[in-house]
């Protein structure tokens, strides 16, 4: 179940008031605690998991909205973007964030079309994945070169939609015979074409470009750069994937084993790298490849046991980290320095976000809460309760602002959503 809500801040402190217009869900625990008190939402809502049109029946792990703007020049096959909440998309694309990265059984709608070819539709299948010639593939002469689309991972597929449309089917399709995909993500600031990174439960890792899987009408994903082959690197699961903000084409990927690779996508993908020993599994420690060629080009041994989620602040100089352990760890990502992080009220964490402005982290997990963490308290400042399942996906809506407010500065209101993983026997 998706749910959304505001939190008023005034002077520093986090608070939430009720609205008489916004009737509340009978039975539905609707409120926020803060160390003030208890609080009813500001706003809250609910949305049935088919509230999407294309119905899959089936786990998906992550949702992410993508939207590509004029086609480059033909000579420059690059993909201009912007990230999982784009402009255009408003509140939609945050909607399409909530969908977390659990494992819960739960049906979603999607869309396609924008002129898109259907020889490839939510059925084909392409076999094992691998880069294929561009000068051996066919080109969709109908593709426009821009649109907003959804990327979302189910089961052994990627799938890709255009959210606009009113065609209920997929207008492209990509499947992996060896391994899932698990997680994924899209560069808004991209300035070649490989703008979206694809980590799969083999722990392998692909970067495409978006654009260029579009604009080909064959069954294979086209000009894959492949890393961690056959997990030549790390064998465990891909559990998170992100590209670092301003990083000049670096992203990061987790593992289930609670190591966190930096790869650079401008150095070749096979290149050899290999680390040190960690000499204890109980502490942080940062190892960096012994040659210039290599990639990944560093190792970040976070925590034992499974990285679950990811996150960077929006300047890139903060980075999130929530695991099996129950752990939020909050690093200074240039230091490479641990600086602060709190543990759930039991169980683990499945899933964190960062606020625009860097102020607030949510995270998200087994003890069916949303919690607030502030940065300048080094806190938890507020938590919500609601779920009565695991919160598999949390994110702040940013292209929201405040309908009251008045310029002063003084009052900022931030919107953010939550998905509760939903099980059916």
């Amino acid at each position: 179940m998706i749910r959304d809500a505001m939190i008023n801040t005034a002077n520093g402190m986090i608070s939430t008031s009720s609205s008489s217009a916004n009737a509340q869900t009978p039975g539905l625990k609707t409120y926020f605690k803060t160390p003030e008190g208890r609080y009813k939402l500001h706003y809250e809502k609910t949305h049935p998991s088919g509230l999407l049109h294309y119905a899959h029946g089936k786990t998906v792990t992550q949702v992410t909205i993508a939207h590509l703007k004029d086609k480059p020049a033909p000579s420059t096959p690059t993909g201009s973007s912007s990230s999982s909440f784009s402009a255009s998309s408003g509140v939609r694309s945050a909607a399409a964030r909530w969908l977390g990265a659990g494992n819960g059984s739960r049906a979603l709608g999607f869309v396609g079309g924008n002129g898109g070819s259907k020889n490839v539709n939510s059925t084909s299948r392409i076999g094992s994945l691998g880069a294929s010639s561009s000068s051996n593939s066919m080109t969709n002469t109908n593709f426009d070169g821009k649109g907003t689309y959804l990327i979302f991972n189910v089961c052994d597929a990627i799938f890709i939609s255009d959210l606009n449309s009113q065609d209920k089917d997929p207008i492209k399709s990509i499947h992996f015979s060896n391994s899932n995909p698990v997680c994924h993500a899209f560069d808004q600031d991209a300035k070649d074409g490989h703008d979206l990174l694809i980590g799969l439960n083999s722990g392998d890792v692909y970067s495409v470009s978006l654009r260029q899987q579009l604009q080909d009408v064959g069954k294979k994903l086209v000009g894959a750069q492949h890393y961690n082959k056959d997990g030549s690197v790390n064998n465990s699961r891909c559990t998170s994937i992100a590209w670092i903000p301003g990083g000049d084409g670096a992203f990061v990927v987790a593992h289930a084993d609670g190591n966190m690779y930096v790869y650079d996508k401008n150095k070749d993908g096979a290149g050899d790298s290999s680390f040190s020993v960690i000499k204890d599994q109980t502490q942080f420690s940062v190892a960096h490849a012994r040659y210039s060629k290599s990639n990944p080009i560093a190792r970040w041994h976070v925590c034992q046991g499974s990285i679950n989620s990811v996150a960077f602040s929006f300047d890139g100089a903060y980075l999130a980290t929530v695991g099996r352990d129950g752990y939020l760890r909050v690093f200074d990502y240039s230091k490479e320095q641990l600086v602060c992080g709190g543990k759930s009220y039991y169980g683990a964490l499945l899933c964190c976000a960062w606020s625009m402005d860097g102020k607030y982290i949510l995270t998200g997990g087994e003890d069916d809460l949303v919690q607030v963490w502030s940065m300048e308290d080094r806190k938890v400042v507020a938590w919500g309760e609601g779920h009565n399942s695991w919160v598999s996906g949390v994110a702040f809506d940013s292209y929201w602002s405040s309908p009251n407010s008045d310029g002063t500065g003084e009052t900022v209101m931030y919107r953010f959503g939550s998905v509760g993983q939903v099980y059916r026997c």
